[in-house]
């Protein structure tokens, strides 16, 4: 078993599923043949660090590289080198899709949609609502569309899971014909809380179709409620902007103080925006770095730089479990508290901290199974049962493209 082909053994249909976040690009190729759908890849991996000062490309079984992105449009760059490693990977066999997650869906989308373009056209006005995201899956799309226009390529939409939120949950308070104009609150973080509302019941069983709370914890971040496995409320709103402190974005904001910041101190409308979504949350309030990992050393040192960074954790914790409470009131209550993505899978401590300032609501940690990342991080017997749940972005975004074309 020398080469790839032996190593990643290849079946027929290949759908290739690109998910661009804010810092990274992540990349699953799944083997359509076969149904169901496996929800391991055939091939994965990423280019993790894009628009940072280091980059790195990983895929399956091997060591993350380093690598070198054009500066001026590290995006662009990115999407070229795995576009190169994709066609190396394929070797002559075709591709059946190409699947983009796609955060924005506005108030016309609420389905996977093959995209032409027109499509195409209609998901660039949804840039400003996104910009951390929107603008790099369409710049994707757009690509491909130019060099292989019989190449079907199907958007899945962040916002799509939220689509039946009661609609006390999506309004917002503007003037009524704000509603018409399409100014409500969407939600984000969709297929990744889909993916929980298929794991969490093969994990838990009945007690998963409760009162759930997930906490979709990564660059981005949100809390997501969930009742009968589907969406009830949610921290994000209008924008990618709302809810939770992130690691760049300020999360939910008294307006007057972007008013403030506009009339009083004279900044532009492009100044603000990127303040609120570059320089922000903890990278903002540490001055430092947007990474717990990074930060939590710097937490111990006796300076400045260490309150800084203390203030800006504890602000961090104290959001998610402010939304929390307010989540669980609308939910009556809680039975599941679930982590996910980057933060939510792999940090042992924020999730302590978050879990120790809910012990109230009857949390009971188990501190070895979380520092040690198990599934179930709650101890026996605790009123809430508190888990990990690895998220599946990527699988969900195939299945759902599968089922369209």
């Amino acid at each position: 078993m020398n080469t790839l082909t032996d190593r990643y053994p290849v079946q027929s249909d290949l759908t290739l599923v690109l998910n661009c976040g804010s810092s990274s690009i992540k990349f699953a190729m799944f083997d359509g043949g076969q149904n169901p759908l496996p929800r391991t890849p055939v091939w994965n991996g990423k280019v993790q660090g894009v628009g940072r000062t280091s980059s790195t490309f990983g895929q399956t079984g091997m060591t993350p590289i380093p690598i070198t992105l054009d500066t001026e449009q590290p995006y662009h760059s990115a999407l070229t080198y795995i576009r190169e490693r994709v066609t190396e990977r394929l070797a002559g066999r075709q591709l059946h899709a190409v699947v983009h997650r796609v955060v924005h869906g506005g108030n016309k989308y609420f389905s996977p949609v093959r995209v032409n373009a027109n499509v195409l056209a209609d998901l660039k006005n949804y840039i400003p609502l996104a910009p951390l995201h929107q603008p790099f899956a369409l710049e994707a799309i757009d690509i491909l569309l130019q060099i292989r226009p019989d190449l079907p390529q199907v958007a899945c939409f962040d916002t799509a899971f939220h689509h039946d939120m009661p609609k006390i949950e999506q309004m917002l308070p503007l003037t009524h014909g704000a509603w018409d104009r399409g100014l409500r609150r969407y939600g984000f973080h969709g297929l990744s809380y889909d993916y929980l509302s298929v794991a969490l019941p093969e994990r838990l069983g009945e007690v998963a179709h409760g009162r759930v709370v997930a906490a979709h914890l990564g660059s981005g971040a949100s809390l997501c409620a969930m009742k009968n496995l589907q969406s009830i409320a949610t921290t994000m709103g209008f924008s990618a902007l709302d809810g939770l402190m992130m690691g760049t974005r300020c999360g939910a904001l008294d307006p007057g103080a972007v008013i403030y910041l506009m009339q009083i101190e004279k900044l532009s409308l492009e100044e603000v925006a990127d303040i609120l979504y570059n320089k922000s949350g903890l990278l903002g309030l540490s001055g430092v770095s947007a990474d717990p990992p990074v930060l939590f050393p710097l937490e111990q040192n006796d300076d400045e730089t260490g309150e800084r960074v203390r203030d800006a954790l504890a602000l961090y914790v104290r959001r998610i479990v402010r939304e929390t409470g307010a989540l669980a009131a609308v939910l009556g209550g809680l039975d599941v508290l679930a982590f996910t993505a980057g933060i939510g899978e792999h940090s042992a401590e924020i999730r302590k901290r978050v879990c120790r300032d809910l012990a109230w609501m009857g949390i009971e940690l188990d501190p070895d199974a979380n520092e040690q990342n198990k599934p179930i991080i709650s101890r026996p017997g605790s009123p809430i049962t508190v888990v990990v749940e690895p998220t599946n972005e990527e699988w969900i975004a195939a299945r759902q493209a599968l089922a369209l074309i």
